[in-house]
């Protein structure tokens, strides 16, 4: 039996610890032991506060207080990444027959929407019950991609689920993949790798990469290979088994395409995170159709911690619900494109809890 939800209480306070004079603000929320903040550049998920088996709480997300670090090597902790999540090849979408160069972010791709991408933005915030509302304006043109655009996501904490539901209009025909990409360890933030932590991916199938991260076409199944968490598995119980897409990456870097969804419907579950050591889980339910699962290979201890931690490889675990990368030149993934009179709309759900 769920225990009543307690109410959410939301908080609002300055966040400026470059001295640049931003006008940041973090924005809390809490519910019983539950705490999430959010801050207004790149409407990022900054921490997440939840306690184990026996009510100990930690935080457990990759984080920095210092803002010039969010807006260098840890620019995508936590973030909106928009306009377009993950890699488009070429650097270039066509739409209705006409062509946009988007301005390129190095090895032949242009990543989380360019390099001055919704993460570097200072969005505006009002409260909402139970929560945030965070809205930025993209004019045409933006990185490349046409249209200007209007991006509201609303993060709401209600008992042990955060919720972060994302709405965006455009002005001209264009693409849109919205995520968010907060980096997760359910030991606590700068305690370990999270090689030994448990995961189940709801997804028979994934997107195998080129040399360059982007899709090659079509879906493989993960029977039998590195990739099939369709049972509770370690992260790193084959993460450095020789297989070809594991060395491209050197570890877990890919989508996997998860089982069908309702159209217009509730939020499915997509993965279940565990950490045996905490008792603590993390539920990811979705509208999306993919899910990105990166394991920080790239970490170089660039980054350190609130716990004085550097940053190494495994540190944390990206669960990025999305559309598949590189959609705009994949005709049957399904279609990233947003119209003038539509309106894009996603949701995914972060249920905390403990096992054992």
């Amino acid at each position: 039996m769920t225990a009543p939800a307690e109410s959410t209480e939301v908080r609002r306070a300055p966040y400026d610890h470059s001295g640049a004079g931003m006008g940041l603000e973090r924005w809390t929320l809490r519910s019983g032991p539950i705490e999430a903040s959010v801050i207004t550049l790149g409407a990022a998920l900054h921490t997440l506060t939840a306690p184990d088996r026996h009510g100990t709480p930690a935080q457990l997300l990759l984080t920095s207080e210092d803002v010039g670090t969010l807006l260098g090597p840890a620019k995508h902790y936590g973030v909106t990444v928009g306009r377009y999540a993950n890699r488009i090849a070429g650097s270039r979408i066509t739409v209705d027959g006409v062509d946009h160069p988007l301005l390129p972010t190095g090895h032949g791709v242009t990543l989380h929407g360019g390099p001055d991408s919704f993460s570097h933005r200072v969005w505006d915030a009002e409260e909402i019950p139970g929560g945030v509302r965070m809205h930025l304006h993209s004019p045409d043109g933006d990185q490349g991609f046409p249209g200007a655009l209007d991006v509201w996501v609303e993060f709401t904490l209600t008992g042990s689920d955060l919720a972060v539901s994302y709405r965006a209009v455009t002005s001209k025909p264009t693409v849109l993949n919205l995520t968010n990409h907060a980096y997760f360890n359910l030991a606590g933030e700068g305690r370990g790798d999270v090689l030994g932590h448990l995961l189940t991916v709801d997804a028979d199938a994934y997107t195998p990469v080129d040399d360059r991260q982007v899709p090659y076409g079509p879906y493989e199944p993960v029977a039998d290979t590195p990739f099939d968490f369709t049972t509770a598995r370690a992260i790193g119980e084959r993460i450095r088994d020789g297989h070809p897409q594991l060395k491209l990456s050197r570890g877990y870097d890919h989508n996997w395409v998860l089982r069908e969804r309702p159209a217009d419907g509730p939020p499915v579950r997509a993965a279940l995170l565990a950490d045996p050591g905490s008792g603590r889980t993390l539920e990811v339910l979705t509208t999306e159709p993919g899910l990105q699962v990166y394991t920080a290979n790239g970490f170089d201890g660039a980054v350190t911690g609130p716990s004085g931690t550097a940053y190494g490889p495994y540190a944390g675990v990206a669960l990025e619900t999305q559309h598949h990368p590189d959609s705009p030149h994949q005709p049957s993934y399904p279609s990233t494109e947003l119209r003038p009179g539509q309106e894009f709309r996603s949701t995914t759900v972060l249920r905390l809890g403990t096992a054992g």
